[in-house]
């Protein structure tokens, strides 16, 4: 897993590829798992990079 970034208001816990054969589905099923674990997490799309991105809003985990 790579290292969670954070930006304003938002902390990144993972990047998927947009053009992953699955879509989004990794995405989904990485912020699922984390959810499960108690963290507020939710994919986004970020366009800028074509990447569906898993992350907690408020800026921290």
């Amino acid at each position: 897993m790579a290292a969670a970034t954070a930006t304003p208001g938002r902390t990144v816990l993972e990047r998927f590829p947009a053009g992953h054969p699955r879509g989004a589905r990794p995405a989904e099923q990485f912020a699922a798992d984390r959810r499960a674990a108690g963290q507020p997490a939710e994919v986004v799309m970020d366009l800028r990079t074509d990447s569906f991105l898993v992350i907690v809003r408020g800026g921290g985990q």
